[in-house]
């Protein structure tokens, strides 16, 4: 399935009793979800990765210790996206690039328009376009549409989870995908062919969510996709596996060589693996 060296590129850890969860959390992961760091290489060995791109995990807020513990623990195998405050100083975000963060992640599913529009918004965007990071948005349907004229504003590029999360039954034309497909042919933005389960209605193998993969790699080139397991899994009702996800990849690129830019060569370059 992979070549000598594969990016899982959304995944995110949990570092049980040793850092505290924010007392504002929008969840408390279950048990059986809450994977750890040696959890997860175990499962990038057992299925041929050599690499991850860890994104902040919600329940420890601001608090990124734990994915820093991580990436440090990897040995050069995992990067990080962080969560910060909109007030996060120069300090402070250099220090996390220093430590192997490549971007910050918003959560407008989750909080609306507030991380976008709150006092100290527009510097910390600045900022994040200074450094050539990514601003990481994770979205649904069409709430990409109503972010996007800020998003332009601020001139950051954009890496988008899960392919934007669209509702299915309302095809691709609906206006939050067809916003993402836009930023797909800016050149500036990058998606992720990721989580397949988390939109689709038929279950596996999750083939109602094929034209919106299609559409994606088409305004966003191999040059600016990247695929990820999304382990481990939280806030799903019934249990999933890595296999399925993982599954998906080769009726969406039947060429190996197209497999090799999504899994290896495009997130080396935009991520700085090696």
């Amino acid at each position: 399935m992979t070549a000598a060296r594969a990016a899982d590129s959304h995944a995110h850890v949990f570092c049980g009793d040793s850092y505290p969860h924010a007392p504002d959390t929008l969840y408390q992961p279950h048990p059986s979800q809450a994977g750890t760091a040696a959890r997860f290489r175990a499962v990038l060995d057992a299925h041929g990765f050599t690499h991850g791109l860890l994104v902040g995990a919600g329940p420890y807020g601001a608090d990124n210790r734990c994915m820093l513990a991580a990436i440090a623990e990897s040995g050069g195998r995992f990067k990080g996206i962080a969560l910060v405050k909109s007030d996060a100083s120069d300090r402070e975000l250099a220090a996390l690039a220093a430590q192997g963060v490549v971007g910050i992640r918003m959560n407008l599913m989750g909080h609306g328009m507030r991380p976008l529009i709150e006092p100290g918004a527009d510097r910390l965007l600045a900022r994040v376009k200074e450094m050539q990071w990514f601003l990481q948005i994770h979205c649904q349907k069409d709430e990409l549409a109503e972010a996007a004229p800020l998003l332009r504003k601020a001139g950051v590029r954009i890496m988008v989870d899960h392919f934007g999360r669209p509702d299915v039954g309302r095809g691709v034309a609906q206006p939050g995908f067809q916003t993402l497909l836009e930023f797909g042919k800016s050149g500036n933005a990058v998606i992720k062919l990721s989580g397949p389960f988390r939109s689709s209605v038929a279950g596996y193998p999750y083939r109602d969510v094929d034209p919106f993969i299609a559409a994606a790699i088409t305004a966003f080139t191999l040059d600016n996709c990247v695929w990820g397991s999304d382990w481990p899994f939280v806030r799903m009702d019934e249990r999933m596996d890595y296999g399925p996800g993982l599954a998906c990849l080769p009726r969406w690129l039947p060429d190996a060589g197209d497999r090799q830019k999504v899994l290896w060569d495009t997130p080396a370059r935009l991520f700085g693996f090696d």
